[in-house]
């Protein structure tokens, strides 16, 4: 019965994650294209713009901002320092708990992981050779004939379009109505320590990813075949969609089953130094919900700000979890950078606080 739910509300939030992640990229699709490039032409002409873009991106709280980025960053619109500075400045959904409870501190906080994101991007570009180069930025070609002659502004209304247009009405409907509401598995928390308040229903993600849904929408029924066949429908859709869902899915149900069985806040300790390296640890799950343990603790006075310093700084909830089904490897260098920054970050407040 637990498995049965565990794996219920991992399918749910994998279909709301992959519908975001889908709907963010059919919207750089279209923007880039029908711009023929000069929209995003800034992110990446500028290295250091890219990072402060990414870092912005990344302060945004929730998982909205994140997913921009590595939709951005799968088109080699971002660096791969962009993307390190984005998931050092996300602090998840622990960021709406961070604002309610201790909201001074958190704009501190906050303002504290963006300095730290842009530096450590910045570095990372300058130092770190990304050879793992995404090859999505391929498929944006700008043409108005093919070799046949064809005219890439034509409209027809095939199947391909059809199956599009409902699948977005379909995820259009689930929005609206509630039946994709963000499952966290922290709720009860979030609303005790909001007086009552669930601040993590992310109403107002849900309202513009449905604005979102409508505009995509509209590029469907205006959109040329050229457009709709070639980069929404065999870019998107058959490339990105499947590999997306089936990573969210596989590692949202593990992480799941491996919360219900493993008390992860009975680690914790009083020693310092011990939680500052379990909380960087911790932040390598690409799931919200464990790292609110040290938000808690934080906000009850039990833990002081390096340990939340780098919880914050090696996590980003769900916004990395595109990224694995992406690329792997980019992933796995990324957190890898995240945890050494946290780490580092952590031992520095440390030593500086003196706990």
């Amino acid at each position: 019965m637990v498995l049965l739910h565990i794996i219920g509300e991992a399918l749910l939030n994998s279909v709301l994650i992959t519908g975001l992640v889908v709907i963010m990229m059919m919207m750089i699709e279209s923007l880039n294209i029908e711009s023929k490039g000069n929209f995003f032409a800034a992110l990446s002409s500028s290295r250091i713009g890219g990072v402060l873009v990414g870092a912005i991106l990344g302060s945004i709280p929730g998982c909205l901002g994140g997913f921009a980025t590595v939709s951005l960053y799968t088109h080699r619109l971002l660096s791969f320092g962009a993307l390190v500075a984005m998931m050092i400045a996300s602090s998840g959904d622990e960021a709406f708990v961070m604002l309610a409870t201790f909201p001074k501190d958190a704009v501190w906080i906050f303002a504290l992981l963006f300095g730290v994101a842009v530096i450590a991007g910045i570095l990372t570009d300058f130092f770190v050779k990304n050879k793992d180069t995404m090859h999505c930025g391929d498929n944006y070609s700008f043409h108005v004939e093919d070799e046949s002659g064809h005219n890439h502004k034509e409209r027809h209304f095939g199947w391909k379009r059809a199956a599009m247009f409902l699948g977005v009405i379909l995820f259009l409907s689930a929005l609206v109505t509630g039946h994709l509401e963000h499952e966290h598995g922290t709720e009860d928390i979030h609303a005790e320590l909001a007086g009552g308040i669930n601040l993590l229903s992310e109403d107002w993600m849900n309202i513009m990813f449905a604005i979102l849904s409508i505009l995509v929408l509209v590029m469907l029924v205006t959109g040329s075949d050229h457009f709709v066949n070639e980069h929404l429908w065999h870019h998107v859709v058959v490339k990105h969609l499947p590999t997306i869902f089936a990573w969210t899915f596989g590692v949202l149900t593990f992480v799941g089953i491996m919360l219900n069985y493993f008390d992860i806040s009975g680690w914790i300790s009083e020693n310092t130094i011990l939680m500052i390296l379990l909380a960087t640890a911790i932040g390598i799950i690409p799931e919200s919900g464990p790292h609110l343990i040290f938000v808690t603790l934080y906000a009850a006075g039990v833990v002081p700000l390096p340990v939340l310093l780098a919880s914050c700084i090696s996590q980003d909830g769900h916004a990395s979890l595109p990224l694995i089904a992406e690329s792997k490897k980019s992933f796995v260098k990324a957190k890898a950078i995240n945890c050494a920054v946290a780490l580092i970050a952590g031992f520095i407040a440390f030593w500086i606080s003196g706990c």
